[in-house]
């Protein structure tokens, strides 16, 4: 690995160092003495592998592509094993194996977990289960940045009119990706106190929120959301997982950049204003504060529900999921944007064989110019590969035992990183139970999922069409 690797890694290594000596501060400060020393080993093997690069001498050479990506691939089954520490040398009992898929859930945030009672921990352990899904979701905005280049122009475009990717300058754009991401963080927080949840539960679902993940502090959301104006407030603070992160930057910025910077968050405003008419309408809207909260924890790809959320809209909820939200987002999902494109793309194609002599052009949404075919191509290669994904791990799925309702649902929301609940019709599904092979495939699935579908195919390519 190049030396740029090994400090992009080690980076997150004293990230992880960091937040375990918070967390031994918490633990001493509360009488938490239970667990503290498996923050002390987590502390002392991160600080270890953060000074990895030390070893290696400086050199000019230039980071590959595909050295890029397998550093962010490497780092999504390492970073877990560090994370996993606390989980095993606590006084659970839970096998490496578990303790593993636990962080490996957290750190893509996805949301699954073997712990099925919750109030059972300590609080300290639940903190550190919230910052694995922080750290997870600055990992991945990171990773975005970092493999810009793979990615359309068009979209490329939509970041770089902000941020300036000068190599004599990262340190200063990544403060600016940290303070922002915190500061929303801190918001998160700060409202959540104001609707009076009490001050561990708002700060644990603030780490969770912003990361679109979906561990919480308790068992289940009713508990912390009890009103309906408590789950109103909380499915707004949804959305900022939903709208790309950069909005709120884009904001500081707007007497500079004009109106044009907020062309694809309209797009996704016109798409959730849509989504709730039709729910509204269509739906029974006694206590639409519940399906509200379903839409909006669907196309964040964070899965929180309640009781009263209907269960005969699981599959709406679940293709929901699966468009996700905005690419420059904490969510999964396809993007809303590349289902949006393929449509308009579709419609012209069907236009132009019922009037060949018209010329029609489908526009890259929020970008002035043309769609063109490689764009095109990417967009149906990445829903082919999604399809294929799906069918192999809901086959693997089935095969352990899982029955092929269950595979299903459990295949869509593992490549997708979003949590089971009751409004996919897995409230009551218990992974602890899972056999060794399911949960081997879930932690393959869940990585794929996060590190984006496309991207995996290119270290397919790299490695098995050698040119």
């Amino acid at each position: 690995m190049s030396r740029f690797s090994l400090i992009y890694l080690s980076s997150f290594f004293l990230l992880i160092s960091f937040l375990s000596f918070l967390n031994i501060l918490y633990s001493y400060y509360f009488n938490l003495y239970l667990n503290i020393d498996t923050y002390v080993y987590t502390l002392v093997i991160s600080l270890i592998f953060s000074s990895i690069p030390l070893l290696k001498k400086k050199d000019d050479k230039k980071t590959s592509i595909y050295e890029k990506i397998i550093t962010i691939v490497i780092g999504y089954f390492l970073i877990p094993a560090i994370i996993s520490i606390p989980y095993f040398l606590s006084i659970y009992n839970i096998s490496f194996l578990d303790c593993y898929f636990e962080s490996i859930s957290g750190f893509t945030s996805t949301g699954f977990t073997v712990f099925s009672n919750i109030k059972h921990l300590d609080q300290s352990l639940i903190l550190w289960r919230s910052s694995s899904q922080w750290i997870g979701g600055l990992y991945f905005l990171f990773s975005i940045i970092l493999l810009i280049d793979i990615f359309d122009k068009n979209l490329k475009n939509n970041v770089t009119d902000f941020l300036s990717f000068d190599s004599n300058e990262i340190l200063k754009q990544s403060f600016k990706i940290i303070t922002l991401y915190s500061l929303l963080t801190l918001f998160i927080f700060l409202t959540l106190k104001i609707i009076n949840i009490r001050d561990f539960d708002a700060f644990n679902l603030a780490l969770t929120l912003i990361s679109s993940g979906g561990f919480l502090p308790v068992n289940e959301l009713d508990i912390l959301i009890n009103t309906e104006f408590k789950q109103i407030i909380l499915s707004f603070l949804m959305l900022l997982s939903f709208f790309s992160l950069f909005l709120s930057f884009n904001l500081f910025y707007l007497k500079k950049r004009g109106l044009s910077v907020f062309t694809e968050d309209l797009y996704l405003l016109i798409y959730f204003l849509f989504l709730n008419i039709i729910f509204f309408i269509f739906f029974d809207n006694n206590d639409y504060s519940s399906i509200f909260l379903s839409i909006s924890s669907s196309i964040s790809n964070i899965g929180f529900s309640t009781k009263n959320t209907p269960a005969n809209l699981y599959f709406i909820f679940l293709i929901l999921v699966v468009i996700g939200g905005s690419f420059f987002s904490t969510s999964s999902g396809l993007r809303f944007i590349k289902i949006f494109s393929l449509i308009k793309f579709s419609i012209n194609e069907l236009l132009s064989h019922s009037r060949p002599r018209q010329v029609y052009l489908s526009k890259i949404s929020f970008s002035k110019n043309y769609a063109n075919q490689s764009d095109i191509n990417k967009y149906f290669l990445s829903i082919l590969i999604f399809v294929l994904s799906l069918f192999t791990v809901t086959i693997l799925l089935t095969i352990s035992n899982f029955n092929f309702d269950v595979s299903f649902k459990l295949g869509i929301l593992t490549i997708m990183n979003t949590v089971n609940s009751s409004i996919f019709g897995l409230g009551d599904f218990y992974f602890l139970e899972a056999s060794f092979f399911s949960k081997i495939t879930l932690i393959i699935f869940m990585i794929i999922g996060r590190v984006e579908l496309l991207t995996f195919l290119i270290i397919v390519k790299k490695f098995l069409f050698k040119s």
